[in-house]
């Protein structure tokens, strides 16, 4: 029952996101990219470090207006994240730069970085673009597979967990499933067809949710963690699993289940319908992606599944634990830069920092110093996990050495 509650979540999403198709034009990049190159070029003529926040305004402008407002952001995201990422970094590093009131050599040369790379997209554009029903069907395949693959590492997580512990309370994390997906959608629509959010909106609305569902899972995975060690775990046991559960952690887990579909599932949904304005004509070839797609995730869920329940309990919790955690990690880096780009928090940029979008490190320090923060209490429990099994080690040790002067004396 559980599988086939998922799959017609998951067909309920298809058949929203195919039905609130917005009405717009496809992207062409080469006419954004010019534009946005003349009033960049503008912008730099004009820069002045004594008016640094203006300067700013006019490069988030560029972003907001014509790289996002146009449509070439979401565009770039179907077949390509990581270059959607890169760009998207290298137009904080102009904004932050401009703001900071840098000198002009720093904000042109963060500039030229930023242009040259948009002309390359630009061009290779009609080389990449595929209209074609296998071209299609590839791209609707890696949007939901994609975007799919990290929220379903986390609902697998939680699913093992309770499934090993309290079976029937499950369902919490697939009513957490379908409350996101419904989320998701509704949202989706009324950004494209009630609201007219702005881009900076949008972005914010993306780090919030972001920075709480690491907030959540940082829980979710210090509470897994506590739970690793057998004497622990058989005393959490005789406590009543069931009450404890049902008091707080349960929604927590739900909780959880709910934001790391939330985030994921409203970008799937617009990822989908600039992909049907690109693709007039190939409907068949889009649900059929999206449909070999939800089979491929439903394949590794099981076989995740099914793997979890052969570690032993101390080693699940840890990989689960640590799981959550690394993903948490992720979701802080990320967070912070959409906040950036929505001009709720100061860009500082790190020239010597690569971008590691599987880390979510981007070249910030704004986003450096979150997540080293974000590491601390994971440092500070490591440390006191060595020390108390090293303790634990000690006092076994003295008490076999004691047990043997017995035997000996007893001899």
């Amino acid at each position: 029952m559980t599988l086939f509650r998922w799959a017609n979540s998951f067909v309920a999403l298809a058949t929203l996101l195919l039905s609130s198709l917005a009405a717009a034009e496809v992207v062409d990049y080469r006419l954004v990219v010019d534009e946005i190159h003349h009033r960049g070029d503008q912008a730099i003529a004009s820069y002045n470090a004594q008016e640094g926040m203006e300067s700013g305004d006019l490069f988030s402008d560029l972003y907001f207006d014509l790289f996002e407002g146009r449509g070439m952001e979401r565009q770039i995201a179907i077949s390509d994240v990581q270059l959607k990422t890169e760009l998207e970094t290298y137009f904080n590093a102009v904004i932050g730069q401009a703001m900071r009131g840098a000198s002009r050599e720093k904000v042109e040369a963060a500039w030229q970085t930023l242009r040259l790379r948009l002309d390359e997209v630009a061009k290779a554009q009609s080389t990449t673009a595929m209209a074609d029903f296998s071209g299609v069907m590839l791209q609707s395949f890696f949007i939901l597979l994609r975007e799919g693959f990290e929220a379903m590492l986390v609902v697998m997580a939680l699913v093992a967990y309770l499934r090993r512990t309290a079976p029937d309370k499950v369902r919490v994390i697939w009513h957490g499933v379908g409350w996101a997906l419904l989320a998701s959608g509704v949202t989706a629509w009324l950004i494209t067809s009630v609201y007219e959010v702005s881009g900076a909106a949008r972005e914010a609305l993306e780090g919030a949710t972001m920075l709480l569902a690491a907030a959540v899972l940082f829980y979710v995975s210090y509470w897994l963690i506590s739970k690793r060690e057998a004497d622990r775990w058989k005393e959490y046991i005789n406590n009543q699993i069931d009450k404890a559960v049902a008091k707080g952690s349960l929604y927590a887990l739900g909780f959880a289940a709910f934001l790391a579909v939330y985030r994921e599932g409203a970008e799937t949904v617009l990822f989908y319908q600039a992909l049907a304005l690109g693709a007039a004509g190939q409907t068949t070839a889009l649900i059929s992606g999206f449909l070999l797609a939800l089979i491929v995730l439903t394949g590794l869920f099981w076989l995740m599944r099914s793997a979890s329940m052969k570690i032993p309990m101390g080693a699940f919790f840890t990989v689960t634990a640590a799981l959550l955690y690394y993903l948490a990690f992720v979701f802080v880096g990320k967070g912070v830069l959409e906040l950036q780009e929505a001009g709720w928090l100061e860009i500082t940029p790190l020239e010597w920092v690569p971008i590691i979008d599987l880390l979510g490190v981007y070249p910030t320090a704004e986003g450096l110093l979150a997540q080293c923060l974000f590491l601390l209490p994971a440092l500070l429990a490591l440390y006191l996990f060595w020390r108390r099994r090293a303790a634990q080690l000690m006092g076994a040790g003295i008490e076999e050495l004691a047990k043997d002067k017995r035997m000996n004396h007893q001899g």
